[in-house]
């Protein structure tokens, strides 16, 4: 998940997307919702690999995202009907970026003897071209990635994207003004060209939680719940009920503006956490993760129907994490694999 320091305030009842985009951190999208979940393993105490896919068999999910190639998981993921976003670390991307042998032994020793399982890959998360030393090699990762996957049949298989935050996006009130700020188009545009001609989607980390936690006077619990009863924004006519909606549809405003208009989008992470800050609650994470769960097949205002591939974060609390309090509250299971919400229905 993104810093969010000294991010700007949107102070006006219109604007609740405007600050949802700016202040969020952080498909070959299909016609199912497919719910899945991160496996974070921050944490001391954390079950088995082949426990924890387990875990995700018994609870019919059949989707997760690991955030760098674990030969353990990666092997526990075989034969097992999960597939998964793998990330590609990124203190690993200018590597990739500067030798194109690299992308091919990286490949080699992490994808093609589990390709089966891999759905895409993520060429980083959330790097930002402010303060990321990353940035100038993600799109040429990205290539060399691809390429790699090429020289083993593969790139038809698994699609190559990276997974971003909402903080690259400006202008985001309402939802259809969204587009990507121009500090960033040498960045932004280049890695949109890539995807738009291979194909792939955008993955983004949406996070409703802390929008609504930087502006509550202006931002209604429910809206951020999916509990509002009534339209909160109105956005040349399509009504937003809920803030999860606004922002990915401000994001599929700032793509079709960099003249990607088609492009899909995968929610790579949402969640909210149930303690260690302020509404981290039990009740309410419950209650986003299940609204949110039960609402992802209808799509967006902008994209109705169009149901939108989700990845809850994440599957456990990870206790060895080191940022805000709250990170180390996102689980959706306990460390010894007790349900923290009831029986959520992932598919």
């Amino acid at each position: 998940m993104a810093n969010l320091g000294n991010l700007p305030m949107v102070a006006t009842t219109s604007s609740f997307a405007a600050i949802a985009m700016i202040l969020l951190v952080s498909c070959l999208c299909g016609t199912d919702a497919q719910i899945g979940v991160c496996y974070g393993q921050f944490g001391d105490n954390l079950p088995s690999t082949q426990d924890v896919v387990k875990l995700y068999q018994s609870n019919n999910i059949k989707a997760m995202r690991i955030y760098g190639p674990n030969q353990a998981i990666l092997q526990a993921l075989q034969d097992s009907g999960i597939k998964t976003i793998l990330d590609v670390p990124n203190d690993q991307i200018q590597s990739l970026a500067s030798d194109q042998s690299a992308a091919m032994q990286w490949i080699k020793s992490n994808v093609v003897p589990f390709a089966s399982s891999i759905k895409y890959i993520a060429v980083g998360n959330e790097i930002h071209p402010s303060y990321d030393q990353q940035a100038s090699s993600v799109q040429p990762a990205m290539k060399n990635v691809l390429n790699a996957l090429n020289a083993n049949n593969l790139g038809d298989q698994i699609r190559v994207s990276i997974s971003i935050d909402t903080t690259l996006l400006k202008n985001t009130s309402p939802p259809s003004n969204g587009q990507f700020d121009e500090k960033y188009t040498s960045y932004i545009n280049p890695i949109i060209d890539f995807l738009t001609s291979n194909g792939s989607p955008l993955l983004v980390n949406v996070y409703p939680y802390f929008a609504y936690i930087h502006d509550k006077q202006n931002i209604p619990l429910g809206f951020a719940l999916f509990t509002a009863t009534k339209t909160v924004v109105t956005d040349n006519n399509l009504n937003y009920n809920n803030l999860f909606d606004a922002i990915v549809d401000s994001v599929y405003a700032a793509l079709g503006k960099a003249g990607a208009p088609d492009m899909e989008i995968v929610v790579s992470e949402t969640g909210w956490p149930s303690a260690g800050g302020d509404s981290a609650s039990t009740d309410n994470a419950m209650t986003y993760y299940r609204n949110l769960i039960e609402h992802v097949s209808q799509g967006t205002p902008l994209k109705g129907g169009k149901a939108i591939e989700t990845y809850l974060f994440a599957m456990f609390d990870e206790n060895e994490k080191t940022e805000d309090e709250t990170e180390r509250h996102y689980g959706l299971f306990t460390p010894n694999q007790q349900p923290k919400y009831g029986q959520l229905n992932f598919s």
